[in-house]
């Protein structure tokens, strides 16, 4: 049995209010989880950084 089917297995004990929590849970644990794109883009941007071609936020305009 695969891990996800064991999964739906055991949300199918739980009552709704557990049910929710759970997803809740799962949710935030998501959003901690980087991406493939993320981690490329993490990666470009600390190649820049390395090779000095980025610009310090003080010498932004934001006006």
């Amino acid at each position: 049995m695969t891990v996800r089917n064991q999964l739906v297995n055991v949300i199918d004990t739980l009552d709704e209010q557990e049910q929710i929590l759970l997803f809740q849970i799962a949710i935030r644990f998501a959003d901690d989880i980087a991406t493939p794109d993320d981690l490329e883009a993490i990666k470009e941007s600390e190649a820049e950084y390395a090779a000095g071609e980025t610009i310090n936020h003080n010498d932004i305009n934001w006006d």
